[in-house]
């Protein structure tokens, strides 16, 4: 627990108008003064007993040149950091209207300079996260609005309000405990501090502002911004809740001053009816004996009852605007900071434990006791056992089972039901067993298939999709080679009307596209130009899990080859080659000054020994001489440690560039997959409709042929035209590979051996 005062502080706003006559001094470490002057005047006679001096102290007191930052420092950031810890805290300014309060707390929306104590503690806050690794942080913000003594949620996601009456209205609502609960006030999680900020400009656009007399634009309700805050060390059942309040109170002003009417006299009378019952609040809790505090007259100090006189570190900015007009509203202002500094908060760390975790906990003792009860009664559970249960239950066998400590057990509890399904299980494996093993003792190869035998209907089906699909990589792959060779053919007529020989690079182009139907060849690997294979030899798995067939393999190493991105992908790994060198020689030399380091460890114990066996001969005297054979060595020792600082430096930097490196190449893998299965989708999707288009004209065109022998046993030969390149030689390869696969296909199908 914690015991403090509220801290006060005060801050001078700027201004351009004569300004009074005032004194500020820094003289005490702990606390400023602040002395205002009110100069005698004349209309009140020569006699008159008015003070003319008014002296106030406080923690700290800015004046007109502080800036934004300063601020935060010595205000907001030692409340922040108690929240962090887990204590709750509270920050609110207080002044008359046009002092500055909104401008301290929010900012100004100008310069980047002028963010106020709320985005300011955000940015520390988030920071102060992504520094303390050994904790899991989570934060939700609120933002209420108090308007003519209604609250309205300024953040609902459900509502976008178009006036502030289309908000949610916020009720306060009050446990046995006393402790305060708004009903209607949303909490919205923010995971970084950008969508926070959003938050808050959101809540800044559904305030009510107006234009008075003191200030154009003036706020006209209180607000409160609540950062919820909780913390928790992974593993452990503790959690941390706290909660800090940024408070920016309406201004208070005198209507006699003003002259306003209409809506903004009725604001100003909501305004200073709330403010007046602050005080009471205040004054009560400075009091020793009182023993009833008035939170309940106004929903402002309902809301900020645990900040004042409560589980709190509480503190006040007094804004003054030092006008000779404004005097006197300047001297209320300090007068009321002054008892505020009277009233003691009690701030404890708020720790409980996960609620989570003790329902888990207590729901596992549960179930343990009704199993015991059931075993020891006798008492048979009628329900069955789930899906989950059975998996996880059938898991734990299988591990007791495999593992081969003599000493191992199997703890499934004390239910009937697990047990007896653990048992049946551990038969149904046992009987699994003694089959595999007559079946493999067993002379006769289950393997075999009797010539005679038929092929069934889903066998037939499974050949006629394997065949269609091959029928469909024979086609892309002949449309591309119509594709390479066009490119080829232009390139060479280029070249030759250009006055160059090229029939080396047309002999070496038709090898390529002649290795596609030369098997398993073409997919081996082929080196790249700067000696790496991994690219080229690298097939991605199918989606379905499957690989590649032959086919595909082939399109994928030409789609690969054509792909846009391939000199990006192909720097970024001839790049990464070079990292993974410079890291491979800076590890060996930061091996190297590691040795030395201990190295030049040992000579210096080395030396000490020696000293200390020479100073048992010697006189004391001696001993303690200095050593310069050691100092050197220290001095070498020194260097290599900065050198090792500085290798170690430069290897983690190296580090995070390969892994960064490392990612891009797989993204780029990743990308390439999928633009080749939406390739080769595509390209499947073509050739279908021809095939149909196909169809349709053959079906209206041709007279059926006559059956030569059974269909029933051989399945139906695709009626796909094998298109061709126009190359003799190409077009010979490939209608020898697709007669060789019809006759394969035919002896299955009759069932020939």
């Amino acid at each position: 627990m914690v015991k403090q005062a509220i801290r006060i502080f005060a801050r001078v706003k700027p201004s351009r108008r004569p300004a009074g006559i005032y004194s500020v001094s820094n003289e005490e470490a702990s606390a400023s003064s602040l002395e205002i002057l009110v100069p005698r005047d004349l209309a009140d006679g020569f006699v008159n007993n008015k003070r003319e001096s008014y002296k106030f102290r406080f923690q700290e007191t800015f004046d007109q040149d502080v800036k934004q930052d300063t601020i935060f420092e010595h205000i907001a950031k030692p409340v922040a950091e108690s929240v962090l810890t887990g204590y709750n805290g509270t920050v609110f300014a207080y002044g008359q209207t046009g002092s500055g309060k909104t401008f301290t707390i929010t900012g100004g929306a100008e310069r980047y300079g002028d963010r106020g104590i709320i985005p300011r503690t955000l940015s520390y806050i988030f920071e102060q996260f992504q520094k303390d690794s050994s904790k899991v942080y989570t934060l939700h913000v609120s933002y209420l609005e108090i308007y003519n003594e209604c609250g309205y949620d300024l953040l609902d996601p459900r509502h976008e309000a178009s006036k502030l009456e289309d908000l949610p209205k916020v009720t306060i609502m009050e446990d046995p405990d006393q402790n305060i609960h708004l009903k209607n006030l949303s909490l919205q999680q923010a995971s970084n501090e950008e969508e926070a900020l959003n938050l808050l400009f959101l809540g800044d656009t559904n305030r009510m502002i107006a234009e008075t007399p003191m200030n154009q634009a003036s706020t006209r309700s209180h607000c409160i911004f609540t950062i919820h805050v909780s913390s928790k060390e992974p593993g452990s059942a503790t959690v941390r809740r706290s909660k800090l309040h940024l408070v920016d109170l309406a201004g208070s002003e005198r209507v006699a001053k003003t002259g306003v009417g209409g809506q903004l006299l009725t604001e100003a009378k909501y305004i200073n009816l709330s403010l007046h019952y602050l005080e009471q609040v205040i004054i009560a809790l400075a009091e020793k004996n009182r023993s009833h505090i008035p939170y309940r007259n106004s929903m402002m100090t309902s809301v900020l009852r645990d900040s004042l006189g409560g589980n709190c570190m509480t503190t006040m900015i007094a804004t003054l605007s030092l006008d000779k007009r404004n005097i006197d509203e300047s001297i209320s202002t300090c007068r009321f900071a002054q008892r505020v500094a009277l009233i003691k908060n009690e701030a404890i760390l708020n720790e409980e434990t996960d609620p989570q975790l003790i329902i888990v906990r207590l729901k596992k003792e549960v179930q343990g006791l009704k199993d015991e009860l059931a075993l020891v009664t006798g008492e048979q559970r009628t329900e069955e056992l789930t899906e989950a249960e059975t998996m996880r239950l059938e898991e734990q066998v299988r591990t007791f089972l495999e593992d081969r400590d003599p000493e191992s057990t199997l703890n499934i509890g004390a239910d009937m039901r697990k047990i007896q399904h653990g048992f049946a299980f551990i038969k149904t494996l046992l009987h699994g067993k003694k089959v595999d093993e007559s079946r493999a003792s067993s002379p006769v190869n289950v393997t075999e298939r009797p010539s005679s035998s038929v092929a069934r209907p889903e066998e037939i089906k499974k050949l006629r999709d394997l065949l269609q699909q091959r029928d469909n990589e024979i086609n892309i792959l002949v449309n591309m080679l119509k594709k390479e060779k066009k490119k080829t053919q232009d390139a060479v007529f280029e070249m030759t009307s250009s006055g160059f020989n090229a029939p080396t690079q047309h002999s070496d182009s038709r090898a390529q596209f002649r290795s596609l139907d030369t098997g398993p060849k073409s997919s081996a690997g082929v080196e790249d130009d700067n000696g790496s294979q991994e690219w080229r030899s690298h097939s991605f798995p199918r989606k379905t899990g499957e690989e590649m067939s032959l086919g595909r393999q082939e399109a994928f190493e030409i789609f690969k080859r054509d792909y846009p991105d391939r000199v990006t992908i192909e720097d970024n790994k001839r790049l990464l080659k070079q990292r993974f060198t410079e890291a491979k020689s800076l590890g060996e030399a930061v091996n190297k000054v590691r040795t030395r380091i201990n190295h030049l460890k040992g000579d210096v114990e080395q030396r000490r020994i020696q000293r200390a066996a020479l100073g048992v001969s010697s006189s004391s005297d001696e001993q303690n001489q200095y050593d310069p054979v050691e100092e050197e060595l220290r001095d070498q020792m020194e260097e290599e440690k900065k050198r090792y600082k500085t290798l170690f430096s430069r290897l983690k930097n190296l580090k995070t560039e390969i892994e960064h490196l490392q990612l891009l190449l797989e993204k780029a893998k990743v990308k390439l997959q999928k633009d080749f299965e939406g390739w080769w989708a595509e390209e499947e999707a073509h050739l279908q409709a021809k095939q149909e288009v196909h169809k349709a004209r053959m079906t209206t065109s041709a007279p059926p042929s006559p059956q030569v022998h059974d269909q029933s046993r051989a399945p139906p030969m695709s009626d796909t035209p094998i298109p061709l390149t126009g190359d003799s030689q190409t077009d010979a390869d490939i209608m020898a590979f697709v007669r060789a696969r019809q006759n394969l296909l035919q002896r299955k199908g009759s069932g020939k051996p």
